[in-house]
């Protein structure tokens, strides 16, 4: 593959046209749409989070309780 300066400012003018091209294109979700999305995000991110400390509470004393039946 032959390299020149040339060629190679030819397809960065080439790449970076296609890149505004492409992001003309791009629809930009509103504020309204980014706050409701970013509520949604944080109240699953609290649920799961109070989900697997119950979980690894339940767990916990379980091993607590087969090592109290059957000893260390």
């Amino acid at each position: 593959m032959n390299w020149s300066p040339v060629s190679w400012w030819n397809s960065m003018r080439t790449f970076f046209s296609e890149v505004v091209s492409e992001m003309k294109k791009v629809s930009f979700p509103s504020r309204d749409e980014v706050v409701s999305t970013t509520v949604v995000v944080i109240v699953t991110s609290v649920i799961f989070a109070v989900f697997l400390y119950i979980a690894d509470m339940a767990i916990i004393k379980a091993y607590e309780g087969i090592v109290k039946v059957f000893g260390s």
